[in-house]
C-alpha cells in the first residue's frame, strides 16, 4: 500500500457558513445590553451582509461562560472568526469605532 503526499486541501467555506461568528455578551435584557444587540445587528446587516452569526450570551443565565472569553466587562462584543479574536467593550453605538475594532472595512 502506497501513500502519497498529497497537499492539504485549502479548507474552502461552504456559502452557508458565516464569515464572522460573533458573541455578544450580555447581562440580562438591560437597555444598555438591548441597545448593544440593536446596534450590532445593524452594522452587521450594513457591513457584513449575509456572512455573519450572532450569538448572544447572557451571563445572568450562565456566568461561567464568562471563562472562556475572558469578559471582564458588559457588554463585550468577541469576534471568534475570522482569527484573531478581537473584543469591543460598550453598546457598539460608535459604528466607526466598531467597524475598525473588527477590522472590517467600510464600503466606499
Amino acid at each position: 500500500m502506497s501513500m502519497k503526499n498529497n497537499p492539504p486541501k485549502e479548507k474552502k467555506s461552504a456559502p452557508d457558513e458565516p464569515r464572522y461568528l460573533l458573541k455578544l455578551y450580555v447581562a440580562g435584557q438591560t437597555p444598555r445590553s438591548l441597545t448593544a444587540f440593536a446596534n450590532l445587528k445593524k452594522i452587521c446587516e450594513e457591513y457584513m451582509a449575509e456572512q455573519y452569526q450572532i450569538e448572544v450570551i447572557d451571563l445572568l443565565v450562565n456566568p461561567v461562560l464568562a471563562r472562556d472569553d475572558q469578559i471582564l466587562a458588559l457588554p463585550t462584543l468577541v469576534r471568534k472568526l475570522p482569527e484573531p479574536i478581537k473584543k469591543i467593550i460598550g453598546d457598539l453605538s460608535n459604528t466607526e469605532r466598531v467597524l475598525v475594532g473588527l477590522d472590517i472595512k467600510p464600503r466606499s
